[in-house]
């Protein structure tokens, strides 16, 4: 299994309506794509909150390919609404994990 993982740190201001953009358009339109099997929104504890407060979404695909895909045909445009709806109100990197147990 694939875990691709986006860490975002959301101006606190935003961060309500951030939270619902996530869960009510941008993960459900990720999954339309049809590459990944599970998407997940944590919400990171013990951090400093004093400019803003940090997520982690982890969408699950089941190979390279599959990530390789979103990447290539998706992940520009998917990036790009994110970008026109919150500006500078987030920042956010990306790591991409395997499954070994």
């Amino acid at each position: 299994m694939i875990i691709y993982n986006v860490t975002i740190k959301v101006n606190k201001d935003a961060a309500d309506e951030w939270v619902r953009w996530m869960n009510d358009e941008h993960m459900p339109e990720l999954m339309e794509t049809g590459l990944f099997t599970d998407s997940k929104l944590f919400r990171l504890l013990d951090m400093d909150e004093s400019d803003g407060i940090t997520y982690a979404a982890q969408y699950h695909c089941a190979t390279m390919d599959e990530y390789n895909k979103y990447i290539s045909d998706h992940a520009a445009t998917m990036r790009e609404k994110g970008l026109n709806r919150f500006k500078d109100k987030f920042v956010a990197f990306r790591t991409v994990m395997e499954k070994v147990k």
